[in-house]
C-alpha cells in the first residue's frame, strides 16, 4: 500500500501514524514480483507469472471462509524462502515496506521448520532472516527512516518440532530472536499437545504469544492460557463467546475473558484476516462485524496488526482505517492501540518505555498540526 492509498483520519494520512505491529508473519508478506522472481531462480510452477494477476489469486484464495484454504496458500510463499538468498532478500523488503507504513516497530513471526527443503539448517534460516533484517534497518536508516525489527519464531501446531523450535529460540535469545509462538490450525491440535515446549519457554522466561481463537471456540483459548502461559495472544476472536453486557451496558465477563483484561495479556487483533477465515462466520461479513470493539470496551489491551499483508492485500493504515470507519476512533483511540503494542512488545522495560515515548511524541506533533 503507498501513501497514496492510505486512509485517511481527520484530514491526516493514515501512513503517518506511528505504529507498531505485533503479528505479522513474514511468510506473508511477500511482494508479489518478488515471489515471480525468486520462483523464477529455483524453477517453481506459481498459479500466476504476472505480479498482478498474482496478487489478485492470493486474496481470491483466502476469502472462502476456511482457515484450511487461506492456510494452502503460504505453500508458494515458503516455497520460495528455501534458500539464504530467498530469506534475505524477503526480510529486507519486510522491514522497507513496513517503515513505508509508518511501523516504528515490528516483530516478525515465520516458522523455520518450513524452511530446511534445500539444505538449509533451521539455525542458518534464523541467520538469513537476521542478515535481512538488518539490511532492511540501514536501507531505511539511509532513506531518513526510523524502524527496528525483531523475530518471533513459530512453531507449526499439527507438527512434531515444537521443542526444537523452543530450543532454536532460547539460543538465539539477547539477538534478534525475541519470542516464540504457535501457529497454524488450531482444531484438533490444542496448545497443550505441546506442552513441553512451552514448560522449557515458562522455564527460562522466554516470551511467549499463542494463536489462540482464531477458528474454533472460547475453550482452544483457555487451553492455551493454561498449557503456554502467554503474554499475548493471536487473533482471539472467539474470546468475545465469554463476554455479555449488563443492562446498563458494562462489560460482564466470564473467567477466561476476565483472566486476559486483567492480566492485560495483549490481544494481536488481525480483523480483516478473520474476515477471510473460520474464526467470524457466526459473527458477520464487516469490519463493523468484529469484536474488536467488544474486546476494546470490555478493557482488554487490543492491538491492531496485518497479520498477512499479501493475503488479505492489508497493511497496518488499511488495518486501522477499516476500524476508523467502522466505530468512529479518533486519534486518542489510535494512540492507546499504539501504546497497547508497545507495552506488550517483546522487549526489556526500558525500551518499550523508549517506544511509548517515541509514540507519545509523534502523535502530539500531529495533534499540533
Amino acid at each position: 500500500m503507498t501513501n497514496d492509498d492510505s486512509p485517511r483520519v481527520n484530514g491526516i494520512d493514515m501512513a503517518r501514524i506511528p505504529k507498531v505491529s505485533l503479528h505479522d508473519h513474514l511468510d506473508g508478506a511477500l511482494r508479489p514480483q518478488t515471489i515471480i522472481e525468486l520462483a523464477r531462480d529455483i524453477g517453481h510452477k506459481l498459479p500466476a507469472g504476472d505480479a498482478t494477476l498474482l496478487d489478485d489469486w492470493f486474496l481470491q484464495s483466502c476469502t472462502s471462509g476456511r482457515l484450511e484454504d487461506y492456510l494452502q496458500t503460504f505453500e508458494h510463499t515458503t516455497a520460495v524462502m528455501q534458500t539464504e538468498e530467498g530469506l534475505v532478500r524477503v526480510a529486507r523488503e519486510y522491514v522497507v515496506d513496513a517503515a513505508a507504513d509508518g511501523v516504528v516497530y515490528a516483530e516478525t513471526r515465520w516458522a523455520p521448520e518450513q524452511h530446511t527443503r534445500r539444505g538449509m539448517s533451521m539455525q542458518e534460516a534464523v541467520d538469513a532472516v537476521a542478515a535481512g533484517l538488518r539490511e532492511g534497518e540501514a536501507v531505511v536508516r539511509d532513506r531518513g527512516g526510523r524502524i527496528e525489527v525483531r523475530q518471533i519464531l513459530c512453531a507449526m501446531r499439527q507438527n512434531d518440532r515444537s521443542l526444537d523450535v523452543a530450543q532454536l529460540a532460547l539460543a538465539n535469545r539477547g539477538g534478534s530472536v525475541v519470542g516464540f509462538d504457535l501457529a497454524g490450525p488450531e482444531v484438533g491440535f490444542p496448545a497443550s499437545r505441546h506442552r513441553e515446549a512451552l514448560e522449557l519457554l515458562a522455564r527460562e522466561f522466554f516470551p511467549t504469544t499463542i494463536h489462540a481463537g482464531e477458528e474454533g471456540d472460547l475453550e482452544l483459548i483457555e487451553d492455551a492460557l493454561v498449557a503456554g502461559r502467554p503474554l499475548r495472544i493471536g487473533h482471539g476472536v472467539r474470546l468475545v463467546e465469554d463476554i455479555d453486557w449488563d443492562v446498563d451496558g458494562s462489560p460482564l465477563l466470564g473467567p477466561v475473558a476476565s483472566w486476559v483484561r486483567d492480566r492485560r495479556i495483549v490481544v494481536e487483533s488481525c480483523p480483516s484476516s478473520n474476515l477471510q477465515t473460520a474464526g467470524m462466520n457466526d459473527l458477520g461479513t464487516e469490519i463493523a462485524d468484529h469484536p474488536f470493539d467488544v474486546f476494546y470496551d470490555a478493557g482488554m489491551a487490543v492491538t491492531v496488526n496485518p497479520d498477512n499483508r499479501l493475503m488479505s492485500r492489508t497493511s497496518c493504515s488499511r488495518e486501522l482505517g477499516l476500524l476508523v470507519d467502522a466505530f468512529g476512533y479518533d486519534l486518542g483511540d489510535l494512540e492507546t492501540f499504539a501504546l497497547n503494542a508497545a507495552d506488550g512488545a517483546f522487549l526489556p522495560l526500558d525500551e518499550r518505555e523508549d517506544l511509548a515515548d517515541q509514540i507519545v511524541h509523534s502523535f502530539d506533533g500531529l495533534r499540533a498540526e
